[in-house]
């Protein structure tokens, strides 16, 4: 097996990895390291720049406990966002009917679609086996579900619009219809 630090090699701020190994499989990728602010080449870009440091930075500075909640269609079944809820955003999504969740960047509650519009209206809302993760089961009630805008200049219908090349492991490419 190999180490991230024995197989990167630093390139200024960012580390390219030739080859990470995770359990069964190989997968290669470029590893950011950089400004936790999203940037249109992240956003945008087809070249695989994947933070594999945002869950412990987000944990790092989040001042509160929280879980990984999946917003998920209810009727196509398509996965919108994953962000994280605390108990008091568990609470507010149960009262208001709405997808809640913590930002654990800003270190507030973040009602999905209170500035933009485009709510999640909450369907049900489901608890893994361990009970340290949720499933909101959504219908959107706006114009999409990310804050990214498609070429339509509308918001994307999820924030999962980029398929990974197999192949090469680091290409990315726009889903169809999704542009």
């Amino acid at each position: 097996r190999t180490s991230l630090a024995g197989c990167a090699r630093i390139l200024g701020i960012r580390w390219k990895c030739e080859r990470l190994l995770f359990s069964t499989f190989n997968f290669r990728s470029f590893v950011r390291y950089s400004n936790p602010l999203m940037s249109k080449e992240i956003e945008e870009g087809l070249k695989l720049e994947f933070d594999f440091t945002k869950l412990r930075k987000a944990m790092a500075q989040c001042q509160s406990d929280v879980v990984p909640v999946v917003a998920q269609d209810a009727d196509t079944k398509e996965v919108l966002i994953v962000a994280y809820a605390n108990a008091l955003a568990l609470e507010t999504a149960l009262k208001e009917g709405m997808a809640t969740f913590w930002s654990t960047s800003r270190n507030e509650l973040w009602l999905k679609g209170k500035t933009s519009g485009d709510f999640l209206k909450l369907v049900e809302v489901r608890v893994n086996c361990e009970q340290n993760s949720l499933l909101y089961l959504v219908r959107p009630a706006g114009k999409g579900a990310c804050h990214t805008n498609g070429a339509n200049g509308l918001p994307r219908r999820s924030c999962y619009y980029r398929a990974l090349d197999l192949n090469d492991g680091e290409t990315l490419r726009f889903v169809p219809g999704m542009e």
